[in-house]
């Protein structure tokens, strides 16, 4: 249900206080009068009362420099060349945004946490850690934060229920920690135009007996994949699929970006299945991890997480451009808008601004796309219920290292660039969305049509199975880089999908069980369960009305399903 903007001036003015101008103001409004306009859900009046707030809030810490980092997107390089600026003129708070490759963020939160020295004041990344920061209690709670230490820094008009991504940051305790700033999902991508095409719907129906349409399920997927590859489309030889292969850590995304979700693994629920999430590992009733191999009630090394494996392979080797198998995330991103691609399962909408450029073979002369976004087919373990795919939520973290004082102003600059005011405006730019006022606004609804199907996705009941890595995982910087080497070793051949995964799941049990050992991580932290056979634990998880770990399907090649694309949105928008 579409949220009540709180757009009235007279009720923000009297919330946040007017007072009187004076130095600082005057800034705002040639802020509000070069960059912000009416691209924002509040009005001028409403901006300028939350500036006020700003400014105020920031008196104590006036003078101080405090340094944040974030990844390098386009979303962040905003924020840290135009809006840091604004914040420092606005507040006279001098901030530094410092721009690093993802893996280095993860690298210096893992320094400071184990150090205990401020590297940064703050950090964005993502809500993949919120297992991370729960258990270790080196993060602050961020609950806890606005209700005292940072009460007199905290916006009254952040509305926390304004944020999508709210139940990404929160943990089993049911307090955040952390307040997102990005969001992108990862979708289904396809030529719109050649799907349309008449001669390739009739070819493709007398083929395979069903309409050329969105896949629903993999195996209309690679039905399709086989459709296009090879053939001759706009003077190009044409590829069914895209993806990457090469041997390096952002091969480990490809997967812990909730690939074995889309293919069945792990248990029902929204926004991460549970007792067995999408990374196979599973956790007891006090939220303990307690394994990751079948053998300890896990999935990561079960039939469906061999089966995405297999499917990830033969697909790439079978209907993706031969290049493709040395490329890696950065080198395969641009491809698709080449224009001798004709769909691709795994793909960031973060691409989006990138594909609508003017000039590209795969934009109209009136600037339309020529291409669609729609939900991701799913695998034939997949069931109705569980999550469908991943959602990127980039969220201010603040850790306990990190001085009151110097928290507070990160976490003001941190509200700054989230705000009501700056938001619509940010999210125009890099087409990241976090707050659902955002998302409803006019604007997006007049942009809509130029933007490939983003707006409908964000905007339709759909949308809730797109979420991030979730709290079962105890220590997202230890796991995460096992990932890419056990699928690099599959995919160079190595090894085969069951034995790449078997490695895995061991590896991951391996970290878990150093942590128990340790302790650290107290009556929250693993405990690994006695082991049995895969058949005696899917017996037990079916007794408890859980999935995880399913058998074995003999065939999984299931009834190929497609759906089209304009119908499917219509039933959205009812």
């Amino acid at each position: 249900m579409r949220r009540q903007f709180f757009t009235s001036t007279t009720a923000l003015v009297l919330l946040l206080g007017a007072g009187n101008a004076y130095a600082g103001m005057d800034e705002a409004k040639v802020f509000l009068d070069a960059e912000i306009g009416d691209m924002s859900t509040l009005d001028r009046a409403a901006q300028e009362a939350e500036m006020q707030w700003f400014i105020d809030a920031a008196k104590p810490f006036a003078g101080m420099d405090i340094k944040v980092v974030s990844e390098t997107l386009t979303t962040h390089e905003y924020e840290s060349k135009t809006l840091a600026k604004a914040f420092t003129d606005i507040t006279g708070i001098k901030v530094t945004h410092d721009l690093i490759g993802e893996g280095d963020v993860i690298e210096k939160l893992q320094t400071q946490m184990q150090s205990g020295e401020n590297i940064f004041d703050a950090y964005v990344n993502d809500t993949d850690l919120v297992g991370t920061h729960w258990r270790y209690q080196q993060a602050r709670n961020l609950a806890d934060f606005m209700a005292n230490e940072g009460k007199d820094v905290t916006n009254p008009g952040l509305d926390l229920k304004d944020f999508i991504g709210m139940p990404f940051a929160t943990a089993p305790d049911g307090s955040f920690y952390q307040l997102p700033d990005q969001q992108f999902a990862n979708l289904y991508w396809f030529r719109y135009d050649w799907f349309n095409d008449e001669k390739n719907k009739a070819d493709f129906k007398a083929k395979y007996g069903y309409d050329l349409g969105v896949p629903v399920n993999w195996s209309a997927y690679e039905d399709i994949a086989a459709f296009f590859t090879g053939r001759e489309i706009d003077g190009k030889k044409v590829y069914g699929h895209m993806d990457y292969g090469k041997k390096a850590p952002d091969l480990g995304w490809r997967f812990t970006d909730a690939w074995l979700s889309m293919a069945g693994n792990g248990d029902k629920g929204l926004p991460n299945g549970k007792p067995v999430d999408e990374w196979g590992i599973k956790v007891d009733e006090k939220s303990r991890p307690v394994g990751s191999c079948v053998a300890r009630g896990g999935d990561t090394n079960g039939p469906a997480a061999v089966y995405s494996i297999t499917k990830y392979l033969d697909w790439l080797k079978a209907y993706a451009p031969p290049e493709a198998q040395g490329m890696t995330f950065y080198d395969s991103g641009p491809v698709p808008a080449q224009g001798a691609i004709a769909q691709q399962m795994f793909w960031y909408t973060a691409f989006t601004a990138d594909m609508v450029k003017e000039g590209l073979p795969v934009v109209n002369e009136d600037g339309t796309p020529k291409w669609r976004m729609a939900p991701s087919p799913h695998g034939v373990y997949w069931k109705e219920g569980m999550k469908l795919g991943y959602q990127d939520a980039g969220s201010w973290t603040i850790l306990k290292s990190t001085p009151d004082d110097r928290a507070k102003a990160a976490w003001l600059y941190a509200q700054f660039v989230t705000s009501k005011t700056v938001d619509v405006k940010k999210s125009h730019v890099g087409l990241t969305f976090i707050r659902e006022s955002t998302i409803q606004d006019k604007s997006f609804t007049e942009r809509a049509p130029k933007l490939g199907g983003l707006i409908e996705f964000y905007r339709s009941p759909a949308r809730v199975q797109w979420s991030p890595t979730g709290p079962n995982v105890p220590d997202y910087p230890k796991l995460a880089q096992l990932w890419w080497q056990a699928v690099g070793d599959a995919s160079s051949g190595a090894k085969s999908a069951q034995e790449a995964m078997d490695s895995l799941c061991a590896e991951q049990e391996n970290v878990m069980e150093r942590i128990e050992r340790s302790g650290v991580q107290g009556d929250i932290g693993p405990k690994m369960a006695e082991e049995t056979s895969l058949e005696e634990q899917n017996a037990a998880a079916v007794a408890a009305g859980n999935l995880a770990p399913q058998l074995k399907i003999e065939n999984e090649k299931d009834k190929p399903i497609t759906v089209n694309y304009d119908e499917l949105i219509k039933s959205w928008q009812k």
